[in-house]
């Protein structure tokens, strides 16, 4: 065998050297920006809904006065009830959906005792319309599906077809042959009952 020569070793380490300024830096690595990846992709985000959906309807039915149990009714359970204080419940609503912009709302409901004091409601609460057009995702030009036949529509559909399968009714022939019950109150009663 014959030896390797002395600049082998040296010329495969300068190789390997080389080789890593090809190498990916954080700044050169495919980077996601906003909603898309690369700028083209748009990643799935899953749909984060906490909290309490308060609207203008629901919280115009409170009035100052009325009991927790009341409250509790109208506007559901708070989020946040702190028992160190218990005099405060705190309404909190997140939402985060692909698709819409994230919204945040807090409503702080102030007791005196068992009693409503207060209720803190932010300006930008929204009506159940607008809430519901704040979170739908559908895109106009799409084709909405539809859901319903309009009258037309159901008169133009042929009648049925009666089947030749069709068992007669229970009325016309009395019960079914092997399906005879006693009476219940013809029953024996059970121990403990």
């Amino acid at each position: 065998m014959r030896p390797l020569p002395a600049s082998l070793p040296l010329l495969a380490s300068l190789a390997l050297l080389g080789g890593c300024s090809y190498l990916p830096t954080w700044d050169s690595l495919p980077s996601v920006t906003g909603d898309k990846v690369l700028g083209v992709l748009t990643p799935y985000r899953v749909e984060v809904v906490q909290g309490n959906v308060l609207t203008k309807e629901m919280v115009a039915r409170v009035k100052p006065g009325m009991p927790k149990a009341q409250v509790r009714d109208l506007l559901g359970s708070p989020l946040l009830a702190d028992v160190f204080h218990e005099a405060r419940w705190d309404y909190v609503f997140t939402i985060r959906r692909q698709g819409a912009p994230a919204q945040r709302r807090l409503v702080v409901a102030s007791f005196d005792g068992d009693k409503l004091k207060t209720l803190e409601v932010p300006d930008d609460l929204p009506t159940e319309n607008e809430f519901v057009a704040s979170v739908n995702t559908f895109k106009p030009g799409k084709k909405e599906p539809k859901l319903a036949l309009s009258q037309a529509e159901r008169d133009a559909l042929p009648p049925p077809k009666p089947s030749a399968e069709a068992a007669p009714t229970a009325a016309a022939e009395g019960p079914a042959p092997g399906r005879v019950y006693p009476p219940l109150d013809a029953l024996p009663a059970r121990a403990g009952s």
